[in-house]
C-alpha cells in the first residue's frame, strides 16, 4: 500500500492541490489496489485560500506513516517555514521517501537545502527567482517535470498532471496510467521531455495540429511521412516544422521516435513479445534501430526494461 499525504498550508494553491486530489485521492473502484491518500495540514488551523475559500483538513504532527508527500505550491518570497513542516519534510526526504512538488512547490525543499546538488524545475515565471535564490541547484528549464532521486518537480500548474501520471505509471504500469489519463481527458502527446510552452502557449491552429498528432499516435505502426503529417495539419512542411519546433522544441521526426518508444515501453510491460516483433508493432524499421533509440531515450535496453518492469 502506498500512503500519500497532500500538504495543505497557509499559501496552498487550489489548482495544484486539486490536481493532486484528482490523481491520488479520488476513489478508483475499477482498480483492485490504489493509493491511500490524506489531505493534511501541519499548522492546526483552517486555511483561507484563493477566492476566500476556506479549507479544513486533517491535522497531523508527523509524516512517518506516509510513503509519498505532495507539496502543491509554496511561497516564492522570503516566507518563514513553520518549524514542524521544516522538521517533518526534512526527515521525510532524508528517509528516502518520495517527495513531489507541484509548480512553486519546489521552493519548499529548495529552501530546506533538500535539492542542493540536484536537478529541479518550477514554473517558468519563477525561473529567474529560483536560480538567483538557489544557485547550488541544477535548474532545468526545458521540461514539464523532472525526477532526481526521490524528488520529482513539475514545471507548472497543468504539468502537475504530467508528473502525477508519470508516478502512476511507475507504480502501476502503462495500462492503468493510460486509464487514469483518459478519465482526465489529458492529451496523449504531452511528454516529460517536451519543452514548456512559454513563448507560444496556444497554437494558431490547435485543432488541426492536435488532430494530426492524434492521428500519428493512432498509426505509429505504419510508415508516417512528415510531409503527410504536415498535410494532416493543413500546413506547409516549412510552417509545420517551425510550429512543431516552437511548440515542442523537437523536430517532427524526433517526436515520432519518442512516441514509438512510448509504444514499445507499453508493449514491453504488457506482452511477452519478441524484440523483433515489438519493433515492427512500434513502427521501427528493424530491432536494431529500436534498440538504439530505446537505449538513447530510456537509458537501458528493451530487455533490461522488461526485466525491471516484471521484477517490479
Amino acid at each position: 500500500m502506498n500512503r500519500v499525504a497532500i500538504l495543505a498550508h497557509s499559501h496552498v494553491t487550489l489548482f495544484e492541490m486539486s490536481c493532486a486530489v484528482e490523481l491520488f485521492a479520488l476513489p478508483r473502484t475499477e482498480f483492485e489496489d490504489w493509493y491511500q491518500t490524506d489531505v493534511i495540514n501541519m499548522e492546526n488551523e483552517t486555511i483561507t485560500t484563493t477566492g476566500g475559500i476556506v479549507i479544513s483538513t486533517q491535522f497531523t504532527e508527523s509524516l512517518e506513516n506516509y510513503d509519498t508527500l505532495i507539496i502543491p505550491g509554496w511561497p516564492t518570497w522570503d516566507y518563514p517555514i513553520p518549524h514542524i513542516i521544516e522538521r517533518e519534510v526534512s526527515n521525510f526526504v532524508c528517509a528516502g521517501k518520495r517527495l513531489l512538488t507541484l509548480c512553486s512547490g519546489a521552493f519548499l525543499p529548495a529552501k530546506l537545502g533538500l535539492l542542493d546538488g540536484k536537478t529541479a524545475t518550477t514554473h517558468w515565471m519563477y525561473e529567474k527567482t529560483f536560480q538567483e535564490q538557489f544557485p547550488q541547484i541544477h535548474y532545468q528549464s526545458d521540461v514539464l517535470y523532472v525526477f532526481d532521486g526521490n524528488i520529482g518537480c513539475s514545471a507548472g500548474s497543468a504539468s502537475a498532471l504530467d508528473l502525477g501520471l508519470a508516478v502512476i505509471r511507475q507504480d502501476y504500469g502503462y495500462t492503468i496510467a493510460n486509464q487514469v489519463a483518459k478519465r482526465l481527458v489529458v492529451s496523449t502527446h504531452r511528454q516529460g521531455g517536451q519543452a514548456q510552452f512559454v513563448e507560444t502557449p496556444i497554437l494558431e491552429v490547435p485543432n488541426q495540429f492536435s488532430d494530426a498528432l492524434d492521428w500519428a499516435n493512432q498509426n505509429l505502426d505504419k510508415s508516417i511521412n512528415v510531409d503527410a503529417l504536415a498535410a494532416k495539419a493543413n500546413m506547409s512542411r516549412r510552417t509545420f516544422d517551425r510550429k512543431f519546433r516552437a511548440s515542442f522544441d523537437l523536430s517532427p521526426k524526433e517526436w515520432l521516435i519518442r512516441q514509438r518508444i512510448e509504444r514499445a515501453k507499453g508493449l514491453l510491460e504488457q506482452e511477452p513479445t519478441s524484440v523483433e516483433q515489438l519493433a515492427y508493432r512500434a513502427g521501427f524499421e528493424n530491432a536494431t534501430t529500436m534498440r538504439h533509440h530505446f537505449r538513447r531515450l530510456v537509458g537501458v535496453s528493451p530487455q533490461q526494461y522488461r526485466a525491471q518492469f516484471n521484477a517490479g
